[in-house]
């Protein structure tokens, strides 16, 4: 029997075809092969003089979509047609997700196939993976078909009608979007905070130690029953400390030093306190995790990230055979395959030893309507290391790589575990009010076993480095032992208004309001700064005077639309509609 079978990329179709007989013919749809109308040359003449047909939206009939096949998207629909007469049956073999199985039912719609037509499903390119998606066919789920339709009709909507009054308003070549504007807005309104925000000075005190066995620093804490204030302390809108807090403000490095000359020496250890801790390992990549890492281990923005994990999955040239090395690359999804956690129990066993092996670690997902693919992203064999694939890979895509390997091993290791160490010393002071009782503090960490943290820490490209930095150890002190500090200083601190959002910080907000989807965060922030709402300065995203107009405009006439809870309850009841829970 021969077969049709069509994936949405030739380098997907090129790797699957790896793995199947001849009775099998791949072919690409090259993504979507319909669409609604981008042009008014696209929109059908019995259909051009209709008001809404600019829309591709009829709205006066429950918004029933107008899909038309793209002019560039023909010559491949008559490809496949070709195909798809001497074949004696069809399998579409796109991505398991939304777009995936709404480009399976649009196929269907334009071929309009005679023969048997059989949907499916895998999130890994492997032969094992593809063999069981045959064994295992369903048909199209049209829970899934319908939640992408109502997120393309919902965006033409919102865009189409919003953008033209941008036009008129501020100037030609603006564009609104359901999650573009909110994620435009959220850029705006941390600038106007951080423009509102009044820097203010405060000084700490701080001790240096030396004993037989080293040094170390402590910090003013306590004056009497009162705090000092801190960083922490002072509002992060305002810059200012909050009339209704009790902290000590040292305003003045003169207020500092003035305390300072109080101060009775020697200080006494006062307390000594060592705690064992535990530090368990983050759970293997999600897209939004892995966009957020990507950015702040190795500078690389969200839609670069995108790409090399599509290359990734979709399938690589390794010595003689083409392979997808890691699995599907847009999931919401932390869990694991229990072949997986086989693997790398296996793994961690002979790399580091059984000591490091805490496997089956089974993380469950946090994420509100988490859906797409069922697994978190992971290489596809774990014993598949990066260095076995240097001469395959280039720079990039073999750094991504080796970052998703060591977050998937490290997520099945052992926790780490840490004894902290807290000191108290106190010497009397001079306060407003009478003698006071100043207390300093110190904090250690030694790492006893580093556990997961020989393999992966979390911003850090060296894991043996960064336990080094990690460590800060404290040396052996008794309570009620005396101690003359060889120096006391006044350094002076000011308050910094919030940060701007980074591609890292602007994806985590995203996710945490339930705005957009992960699939969809490095098209976004591609598409503020294409359209100029956004200027990347190093790691950071500047909003510009037109971004400010833009969401000013839209916060004072069109607020519901631009609010972070329409736009996460929009997200909710797309989800529910794929779950076949809402029409």
């Amino acid at each position: 029997m021969s077969s049709l079978v069509i994936v949405e990329s030739p380098a997907k179709a090129k790797t699957i075809g790896r793995f199947l007989g001849p009775e099998y013919v791949v072919e690409a749809s090259y993504g979507h092969v319909r669409d609604l109308p981008e042009k008014a040359d696209q929109i059908p003449p019995q259909v051009k003089k209709e008001k809404w047909a600019r829309l591709g939206v009829n709205i006066e009939k429950d918004f029933e979509p107008l899909y038309v096949v793209p002019e560039d998207k023909k010559k491949h629909v008559a490809r496949l047609k070709k195909a798809l007469k001497h074949a004696d049956r069809l399998l579409l073999a796109t991505d398991e997700d939304r777009e995936g199985e709404s480009i399976c039912w649009h196929l269907v719609q334009v071929l309009e196939p005679e023969q048997p037509i059989l949907r499916i499903a895998f999130h890994e390119i492997t032969k094992g993976a593809i063999l069981q998606a045959l064994e295992n066919p369903r048909a199209i789920d049209d829970h899934l078909v319908r939640a992408q339709e109502g997120r393309r009709i919902l965006d033409r909507l919102f865009g189409y009608l919003l953008s033209p009054v941008l036009w008129k308003k501020v100037r030609r070549g603006l564009s609104a979007g359901r999650v573009q504007s909110v994620a435009v807005r959220l850029c705006v309104l941390r600038e106007l905070e951080r423009r509102a925000f009044a820097r203010a000075t405060y000084c700490g005190v701080e001790a240096e130690f030396t004993t037989e066995h080293g040094s170390f620093n402590a910090k003013l804490a306590r004056l009497g029953e009162r705090r000092v204030a801190t960083g922490s302390d002072f509002d992060e809108t305002t810059g200012l400390l909050p009339a209704s807090s009790n902290a000590i403000w040292l305003r003045t490095p003169a207020d500092a030093e003035k305390l300072i000359a109080s101060l009775a020496r020697p200080f006494t250890v006062r307390r000594v306190d060592e705690r064992p801790q535990l530090q368990g390992p983050p759970p293997p990549f999600t897209t939004a995790t892995l966009q957020q890492e990507a950015n702040r281990k190795l500078g690389f923005s969200a839609r670069h990230t995108m790409r090399l994990a599509q290359r990734l999955y979709e399938g690589v040239d390794v010595g003689g055979d083409r392979l997808g090395l890691i699995t599907y690359m847009r999931t919401d999804s932390v869990t694991l395959a229990e072949s997986a956690l086989a693997d790398a129990a296996r793994v961690i066993g002979e790399m580091y030893g059984a000591t490091y092996s805490a496997g089956p670690r089974r993380y469950r997902t946090q994420s509100a309507g988490a859906q797409e693919a069922h697994e978190a992203i992971r290489p596809t064999e774990i014993g598949r290391t990066a260095q076995s694939l240097e001469p395959y890979l280039d720079r990039d895509e073999l750094r991504l790589y080796e970052m998703i390997w060591k977050r998937t091993v490290a997520s099945q290791m052992a926790d780490a575990r840490l004894q902290r160490t807290t000191v108290e010393l106190v010497a009397e002071a001079a306060a407003a009010d009478g003698p006071a009782e100043a207390v300093f503090t110190a904090s250690g960490k030694r790492i006893e076993f580093p556990g997961f943290l020989r393999a992966y820490v979390e911003g850090s490209d060296d894991p043996a480095a960064e336990i080094a930095d990690r460590e800060v150890i404290l040396p052996p002190l008794a309570v009620g032992q005396p101690l003359d500090p060889v120096r006391l200083q006044a350094p002076l601190h000011e308050t910094t208004p919030p940060a701007r959002y980074t591609e890292a910080t602007l994806v985590k907000k995203l996710e945490a309001e339930g705005i957009g989807r992960p699939s969809t965060y490095a098209a976004i922030i591609d598409t503020i700064q294409e359209r100029g709402y956004i200027q990347k300065q190093g790691k950071t995203l500047t909003p510009t005077f037109t971004a400010i107009a833009v969401t000013q405009l839209l916060d004072k006439h069109f607020t519901e639309y631009v609010d972070v809870k329409f736009t996460a309850r929009m997200e909710q009841q797309l989800d529910e509609i794929a779950a076949g829970q809402l029409d």
